[in-house]
């Protein structure tokens, strides 16, 4: 009986991280279609404020999926989880907006580039700051 316990958890466990997974591809395609939108067709000069403004749209969308698809057994009411969540998510921004800046704005390196390593970065961060703080599944 206790290996059917830890198959079940481990399911468990592999369901929400792919549902993470693909809670993060929707949130990232979002961020980055807003991104390209500032960049390519409004002309932003900025890679790094165009970056910190497709943030905000990610993070929103990031948000509704975690609470409603990815962690939605959580028992944490929604305030508090906003509210964790935005205070993850704001460190996070700054985060990913600091590297693009250094890296597109400083350093001249491609924007595409910067984008994909921040994301890997933040990628990791997120996945256990909401798995143990926000949403504490």
């Amino acid at each position: 009986m206790p290996e059917l316990q830890h198959l079940v958890r481990t399911s468990r466990l592999n369901q929400q991280f792919f549902r993470y997974v693909l809670n993060g591809v929707v949130a990232t395609l979002v961020h980055f279609g807003v991104l390209i939108l500032n960049i390519e067709v409004f002309d932003w000069k900025s890679a790094g404020l165009s970056n910190l403004v497709a943030s905000v749209f990610g993070i929103a969308t990031s948000f509704v999926g975690s609470r409603y698809f990815v962690f939605a057994g959580s028992v944490v009411g929604v305030k508090t989880q906003l509210w964790r969540f935005l205070t993850l998510y704001a460190l996070l921004a700054a985060m990913h907006g600091l590297f693009m800046y250094v890296w597109t704005d400083r350093f001249e390196f491609n924007y595409l580039i910067g984008f994909v390593l921040a994301t890997g970065i933040q990628v990791l961060s997120s996945y256990f700051g909401n798995k143990l703080v926000v949403f504490k599944v």
